[in-house]
């Protein structure tokens, strides 16, 4: 058999080399793909190679990642239960695509990921993977085996894998989008995290004691530019982290519910991702009118379950996506910031062909909106509440 296998160079991906192998007597194949996580990729080929594997492909697809996904997620303001920013999910859907690709040129048998039972990325490659390539077989080795983490340390060692079991107390996933920090003390949710769990997103007292301005410019509902310096949506991702980050921005703690049922305490940092979506939200308001705004908002809220839930490739979802390309049409303008000890703060918009309208909503003497006419709107307005009322009389 030939497998496959999304590695990530971690503890559960090397000790699955090993454990394929003597499963299945596979021959393991492993695909880094490089989303922007800070990882010497180099180690990691070489981790594999020692581990087992037989081939190893390494894929950069940051800037993929940036224009065919991230771009979905901030058209759709795409914040599962309000909070997250869905980097991993995201994330793990192009990861199980570049896999997809490379079984097939390696004619492969099946594919394989690292991902735990009680998670939500079982869900997300094991729908990928079988949407995508539904003639390979799937494996999830740590699912099967069923080991918890002290006994993923012991195969290792007495396998002799090159793992480091101290090399971190957390479990880190990061990207372009967002770094993902579990585990450790962090399972406790009354525990602060501690300014070591992170490394984009400085502590407060080392953040500037002077603000920064930043005027964000969108194009069809896209950010395009940074303080009208036009650039790919991949450069400004990495600018804004960057900028977020020095000013102590861009730290998500909250209770987050996995769709098997149980409830976890998640710690994000994603300054770009939060300074983004939120510009985006805001401009929106100066295009589109409250009823579709409303219906949109509860579309996003379904776009962001499906994708947190391993449905990316579910037809509702490409549904979704197009009545959302739709809705930017046209939505094109500026939004400034204000970044500033911890905070963000949207502090200005504008564009050329908005919904606002000055002449109509000033109060100024130079006004258009004729104030009569507000007397016969407000009396049908209220109608049918008047009228529920004199029927209860």
């Amino acid at each position: 058999m030939r497998v496959a296998l999304a590695y990530s160079g971690g503890l559960d991906t090397t000790v699955a080399i090993k454990w394929l192998q003597e499963k299945y007597r596979a021959e393991v194949i492993t695909v880094t793909v490089d989303v922007g996580q800070e990882e010497d990729f180099r180690e990691i080929e070489a981790k594999a190679y020692v581990s087992g594997a037989a081939k190893h492909y390494l894929i950069d697809a940051k800037k993929k990642f940036a224009d065919d996904y991230i771009s979905r997620a901030i058209k759709a303001n795409g914040l599962y239960e309000g909070e997250y920013p869905l980097s991993t999910a995201l994330a793990r859907y192009l990861i199980a695509e570049e896999v997809v690709n490379i079984a097939r040129r390696e004619g492969c048998d099946a594919v394989a990921h690292g991902s735990t039972g009680k998670g939500n990325d079982q869900l997300r490659f094991d729908a990928a993977f079988a949407a995508l390539a539904p003639e390979l077989r799937i494996i999830a080795p740590v699912r099967e085996w069923n080991m918890n983490r002290d006994e993923e340390i012991e195969y290792a060692l007495k396998n002799r894998l090159p793992v480091n079991p101290k090399k971190s107390r957390f479990s880190i996933d990061e990207n372009i989008w967002g770094r993902s920090i579990e585990a450790g003390e962090l399972e406790d949710p009354w525990v602060e995290p501690p300014e070591d769990a992170f490394t984009i997103v400085r502590p407060l007292r080392q953040a500037p004691d002077v603000p920064e301005y930043l005027e964000i410019g969108f194009r069809d509902g896209l950010p395009v530019s940074l303080n009208g310096e036009e650039m790919s949506l991949l450069e400004l991702i990495s600018r804004l982290n960057t900028i977020g980050g020095k000013h102590g921005y861009g730290i998500i703690d909250h209770i987050e519910d996995r769709v098997i049922g149980l409830k976890s305490r998640e710690v994000y940092e994603a300054p770009a991702a939060l300074i983004l979506i939120k510009s985006h939200l805001d401009i929106e308001k100066l295009f589109l009118g409250r009823r579709f705004l409303a219906f949109k908002r509860e579309v996003e809220r379904v776009w962001a379950e499906l994708v947190y839930g391993g449905l990316w490739e579910d037809p509702l979802r490409g549904a979704i996506d197009a009545f959302i390309d739709e809705s930017q049409r046209g939505i094109t303008g500026e939004v400034r910031v204000r970044l500033f000890k911890g905070s963000m703060s949207i502090v200005g918009r504008r564009a050329e062909k908005s919904l606002y309208s000055r002449e109509f909503i000033t109060y100024s003497r130079e006004g258009l909106f004729d104030q009569r006419a507000g007397e016969g709107f407000s009396k049908i307005w209220s109608l049918e509440t008047r009228l529920s009322r004199l029927r209860e009389r």
